[in-house]
């Protein structure tokens, strides 16, 4: 299974750990979408970033 991450919000104000870790899914900007494996090192980067992304499950 995959993961589409998509960011909604903005890294201003945000911490650099949390901007670091958007660079680190591929996420650059507002709207930009990746689709990545779903494996726990995956998932405890979006768990860091939930309120800045939307995760949606592709087959």
């Amino acid at each position: 299974m995959q993961l589409k991450v998509t960011q909604v919000r903005s890294t201003i104000g945000g911490t650099e750990p949390q901007r670091a870790t958007l660079r680190g899914l591929g996420l650059k900007r507002i709207g930009d979408v990746v689709v990545k494996e779903d494996r726990p090192e995956i998932r405890g980067m979006i768990r860091a970033v939930t309120h800045l992304v939307t995760v949606e499950e592709v087959d």
